[in-house]
C-alpha cells in the first residue's frame, strides 16, 4: 500500500483560486519542479509537487506500478488536501500519468501541461527495452545507468553552460530507488494509447528542441490531436526544459494559465 498522502511540497497561498499540481518524470523526484513552484507561488498560485510512489522519499514494495496507480495516487493526494479541481501538469512519464488521470477522472482536471511526453503506444522493441532496463537496474542499481542516461537527458549546450542543472539531474537519477524505478518501467511498458482521450481540456504542450527521447515531432502530434492546444518549443533544451531553460518554460506556463482562465 502507498503511504497516504504522498510526500509533497505545498507552495503559495492555500486560498488561491487555482491550484497547479505537477507530476515529475522518471527517474526523478519532486525537486525537478522547484523553479516552477517558486515562480508560480510568487504569482499567487498554489503549487503541489509530490514524490510519486517508489521515488524520492516514497518507497514501493511492488514489482510493477501501472500509470493508473500513479494517477490514482495523485487524485487521492488532491482529495487529502481538499482540492476538487486543479491544473495538472507532467513531464515525460509524468505527462503520461496526467493523460491517465484525465482519462480516469476528467471532472477533476481543469487544464493540463504535457511536457516532453508521448501519447501513443510504444513499439514492441521499446516495450521490451523498458522491461530489460528494469531488470538491469534491479541488479546493478542506478549509478551506472544514471551516468549513461545523463547525456541524453539534457542538451549539450546545457551541459556546457549549466553545471548546476547537470548536477541536479545526475543526483536525482542516482538517488532514485532502483526498485521504484524498475516497477515504474514495467508498468509503463503496459500503458494504453492515450491519443483517443486527448482534446478534453485546455492543453499546453511543451518540448525541448533537442529532446532525444520525445522529439518535437511527438509534441506536434499531440498538438494536432488537441484542438485549440498551445505548442511551445524551447530552443536549446533537451528532455528537461523546465530545468534547462526555466525562464522560457515558466513564461510559457504562466501565459497559458492566464489564457485558459486559471487565475491565481
Amino acid at each position: 500500500m502507498t503511504p497516504r498522502p504522498l510526500a509533497y511540497d505545498d507552495a503559495g497561498p492555500k486560498n488561491a483560486t487555482t491550484t497547479v499540481l505537477l507530476v515529475h518524470g522518471r527517474p526523478f523526484d519532486r525537486s525537478m519542479w522547484r523553479p516552477q513552484s517558486r515562480y508560480l507561488a510568487e504569482r499567487g498560485y498554489r503549487v503541489i509537487t509530490p514524490d510519486l510512489r517508489g521515488y524520492g522519499t516514497q518507497r514501493n514494495e511492488e514489482t510493477k506500478t501501472g500509470l493508473d496507480v500513479f494517477a490514482n495516487d495523485v487524485i487521492e493526494l488532491a482529495d487529502h488536501l481538499g482540492i476538487k479541481s486543479f491544473v495538472l501538469g507532467g513531464l515525460s512519464m509524468g505527462g503520461q500519468i496526467v493523460m491517465q488521470a484525465v482519462a480516469d477522472h476528467p471532472d477533476r482536471v481543469s487544464a493540463v501541461l504535457l511536457a516532453d511526453t508521448f501519447a501513443g503506444l510504444d513499439t514492441p522493441e521499446v516495450k521490451q527495452g523498458r522491461v530489460d532496463t528494469a531488470e538491469r537496474i534491479t541488479r546493478e542499481g542506478m549509478e551506472r545507468y544514471a551516468d549513461e542516461l545523463l547525456p541524453k537527458m539534457i542538451s549539450p549546450k546545457t551541459r556546457e553552460t549549466r553545471p548546476d542543472v547537470e548536477e541536479h539531474v545526475r543526483r536525482m537519477m542516482r538517488d532514485a530507488p532502483a526498485e521504484g524505478a524498475a516497477a515504474a518501467l514495467r508498468g509503463r511498458a503496459e500503458r494504453p494509447d492515450y491519443t483517443p482521450g486527448l482534446n478534453e481540456v485546455p492543453t499546453l504542450v511543451v518540448v525541448g528542441s533537442e529532446d532525444e527521447f520525445t522529439p518535437v515531432e511527438d509534441a506536434e502530434r499531440i498538438h494536432r490531436q488537441v484542438s485549440g492546444s498551445t505548442l511551445v518549443v524551447i530552443d536549446g533544451a533537451g528532455h528537461l526544459p523546465n530545468l534547462e531553460r526555466e525562464t522560457e518554460f515558466n513564461e510559457a506556463l504562466s501565459t497559458f494559465l492566464t489564457k485558459s482562465g486559471a487565475k491565481p
